[in-house]
């Protein structure tokens, strides 16, 4: 059986607002809403996995009667970190269970059905897959009070979702937590597993800002979102 667990814990200190940026609405309806929606339209059968901060449960409750949202779901409490709050979500997948479990931004709603489809098929062979997309910008390295350009081309931006043999990430979340955990694929890293890489999609986009839901609005609108 296959999981996701979709973490949410953002404050929208970036954004300027007392709502945290999960429940913003884009196209009418809260951005959280739409990640869970991106990834019951990939399988009716994906366990869903929520994991929030205890201090936001009853206004996505609220939220959810609102806009009679029915999509099943199990809730987790958020943790210290990311890396606590996927292990809170972890918790909640028996501890025999077998196939792939990924983990994903709630405030990334756009994800390509190919691309989640592609990152679930690639873990059943190399248990740990990240989505990524080529830099287009020039890169610079800053180090010792100057900086210089270094070849793009060395470089991938990471996105979600990011899949793993479910009995791997349960074992590398064992790991006492350090700062260097940015993500689950440096979770798994750090525990000695390799990562592969597959093709995400440039309309995955993480919204932390303003300018972020002015983007979400216009790619709903042209339906470039799949």
């Amino acid at each position: 059986m296959d999981y996701i667990i979709i973490v949410a814990g953002g404050k929208g200190l970036r954004m300027g607002t007392d709502i945290p940026k999960q429940f913003l609405p884009i196209g009418g309806k809260p951005v959280l809403m739409r990640t869970i929606e991106r990834f019951r339209e990939y399988s009716v059968d994906l366990q869903i996995i929520l994991v929030l901060p205890e201090t936001q449960q009853d206004y996505w409750r609220k939220l959810c009667q609102q806009y009679q949202f029915t999509v099943e779901y199990t809730l987790a409490d958020g943790g210290e970190t990311r890396f606590h709050s996927v292990q809170h979500g972890l918790a909640l997948i028996p501890n025999d269970a077998e196939g792939v479990v990924a983990v994903h931004d709630g405030v990334r709603p756009f994800p390509a059905i190919d691309v989640i489809r592609r990152c679930y098929e690639t873990a059943r062979i190399s248990k740990a897959v990240i989505p990524v997309i080529p830099v287009v910008e020039t890169v610079r390295h800053l180090h010792d009070g100057s900086s210089e350009t270094v070849p793009r081309s060395d470089y991938r931006l990471v996105q979600t979702p990011q899949c793993f043999d479910i009995q791997l990430l349960m074992a590398a979340n064992r790991q006492p937590y350090n700062d260097g955990f940015t993500d689950d694929a440096s979770v798994v890293e750090a525990y000695g597993h390799a990562i592969t890489l597959v093709d995400g999609n440039r309309e995955n986009i993480k919204i932390t800002t303003p300018y972020d839901l002015t983007i979400a609005e216009a790619l709903l609108k042209n339906g470039g979102t799949e």
